[in-house]
């Protein structure tokens, strides 16, 4: 078994499998959960392949059972964290007078409320690891727009604003314990969810998915002493 463990979500590509196969090269044991059953599969079964431990676990994010199926199955395999990665977002962007109430539900269940549940479900095995190693790691993917509001994508914006408050809440009641958290705030990363506007960006002068998950292992490094509350990412020339 694994001497370390960690959950990764939305971990089927981009962010979080780049995140994964970095916690697995760095010898963690890693659940991965994802919205999509085959395409979760195909990821874990790379690592896999490459004689990683991991296993996957499809979930729908914004159900509390299916939160609870992931850190269930989790700690019956592992039996303890160290590292929770709460990467899963989706963002669905309207202008104001056209926002339909199940997208917007949508973004506030998966990127804040799947957020919250996760800390919650997790936090007798984060305290336990904590405990023994003052260093316990929780990982919460934001997005530069969680610093700088977007027109367009108001509720996007506004969750990623949430996000960040909730990092720093976090890290205020819980850092004394030796449970560590950081909030991601990249701009446009080459993925699918970026999709939608590489006919403005090209895909090779986005931020690439691994300077995301290269900064979660330097944050695996920091000693007990150091909590990096924030992480900003943008491209050459960009304003914050």
């Amino acid at each position: 078994m694994a001497a370390r463990a960690a959950i990764v979500t939305g971990a089927s590509s981009g962010i979080g499998l780049a995140i994964a196969r970095m916690l697995t090269e760095e010898a963690y044991g890693v659940t991965m959960a994802a919205r999509r059953p085959e395409k979760l599969q195909a990821a874990v079964d790379g690592l896999a392949a490459d004689g990683f431990d991991v296993h996957g676990v499809p979930a729908a994010l914004s159900e509390e059972s299916e939160i609870q199926k992931v850190v269930a199955a989790h700690r019956e395999r592992y039996g303890r964290l160290d590292v929770l990665v709460n990467n899963a977002g989706v963002g669905i962007g309207a202008p104001v007078g056209d926002i339909q109430t199940k997208h917007l539900d949508m973004q506030l269940d998966v990127n804040v409320r799947s957020i919250v549940l996760f800390y919650r479900e997790c936090i007798p095995m984060l305290k336990e690891s904590a405990a023994e190693h003052s260093n316990t790691l929780v990982v919460n993917t934001a997005s530069i727009s969680g610093k700088r509001a977007e027109a367009w994508l108001s509720v996007y914006s506004a969750t990623k604003h949430a996000v960040v408050g909730w990092t720093e809440a976090m890290n205020k009641e819980l850092g004394s314990s030796g449970i560590k958290s950081t909030a991601l705030c990249p701009a446009f990363v080459d993925t699918p969810m970026t999709d939608f506007v590489k006919g403005q960006v090209k895909a090779e002068d986005m931020i690439r998915p691994e300077d995301i998950s290269e900064a979660v292992r330097y944050l695996l490094r920091t000693s007990p002493a150091c909590v990096v509350p924030e992480m900003m990412f943008v491209r050459p020339g960009d304003a914050i």
